[in-house]
């Protein structure tokens, strides 16, 4: 269980702007996200107005008398460290990591990066620029493999390779995206995500589905995906988890809440897939599910995220 926080009163917030929506491909799960995060500030008495994002209205939030900004966008210029920089342009404070935080988590590959220099267990993985590339790869990694984009998230544009026939497209389509191609194992074991809150893991959220995957339809879509948490683990494996994604977040410079994915080997060991630091908060969403579990339900959680931003200074070490 995590400590209880101490909850401020509505009106220190003053005027809360909720940005959802934005250009990215990862749209109409930001409403949704945006809507129900707009819904429990109000249930808390807190002067919330959502505000769908785009690159001309950031710059304008002071003139509109808002006082702090709850990021509620998800995927490219939402999620990766462009709001985040508009907004401290603005000293505007807002919740979640910062401009670093933000750009490594987003990036896959540098994410990955990192995780290896400080010994922390990863899947293995391929840098893809160019189809010549692919040379190797199956031998390398094996099948099936996972194709990622390198810079976006809620599976968008993942593929599974199951045979070298599917390679080349597979490649040609995920890399149709405008990024490089992360290449990566693939692990036959429990997908687990682990929710972090104010640098502490809430309880490990267990997934399963039909898919062939945890892709966007399972995600967003799918009545049919099932969710455990507690996730079934052992006491030692769950603490182990849980420290893990403490760790892996710290190491990307990411801070306030977030959540890191993870999937599980054929022993038992965990391996790092990526972190997310404005994970989704709809009805299918997997951070809620483990503070839920921590005995903290969903208007509180909005909350203890937006009190962050109460004195905050900007992630860059500049006073607001």
């Amino acid at each position: 269980m995590l400590e209880p926080m101490m909850t401020k009163q509505a009106h220190d917030f003053g005027k809360v702007a909720v940005l959802m929506g934005g250009i990215s491909a990862e749209r109409e799960v930001s409403l949704k996200s945006g809507r129900a995060v707009l819904k429990a500030l109000l249930s808390k008495g807190v002067d919330a107005h959502a505000v769908d994002a785009n690159p001309n209205n950031i710059g304008c939030l002071k003139q509109q008398g808002f006082d702090r900004v709850f990021v509620a966008l998800h995927g490219r210029w939402g999620e990766d460290g462009i709001v985040q920089g508009a907004l401290e342009a603005v000293s505007m404070p807002y919740t979640g990591s910062g401009v670093l935080g933000c750009s490594l988590a987003m990036d896959k590959i540098r994410s990955k990066q990192i995780w290896q220099t400080l010994g922390l267990p990863t899947a293995k993985y391929r840098v893809l620029k160019s189809e010549s590339d692919l040379d190797g790869l199956i031998d390398e990694l094996g099948l099936p493999l996972f194709l990622k984009p390198a810079r976006e998230g809620s599976s968008v544009g993942v593929g599974k390779v199951s045979n070298a026939q599917e390679l080349m497209a597979a490649y040609v389509k995920t890399a149709m995206i405008g990024d490089d191609v992360l290449a990566e194992q693939f692990i036959d074991g429990a997908e687990l995500t682990c929710g972090i809150l104010n640098g502490k893991a809430l309880p490990v959220v267990r997934m399963s589905t039909d898919n062939e995957f945890y892709d966007y339809q399972a995600k967003y879509l799918s009545d049919d995906t099932e969710y455990f948490c507690p996730a079934g683990l052992s006491e030692q494996l769950e603490g182990k988890v849980r420290d893990l994604a403490e760790r892996a977040f710290k190491a990307l410079d990411c801070s306030v809440w977030g959540r890191v994915d993870v999937m599980l080997n054929c022993d038992e060991q965990p391996l790092l897939l990526e972190v997310n630091t404005v994970p989704g908060m709809t009805n299918h969403s997997l951070l809620p599910m483990g503070a839920k579990e921590a005995g903290i339900d969903f208007p509180d959680l909005v909350i203890a995220i937006l009190q962050s931003t109460l004195h905050q200074p900007t992630k860059s070490g500049r006073a607001l």
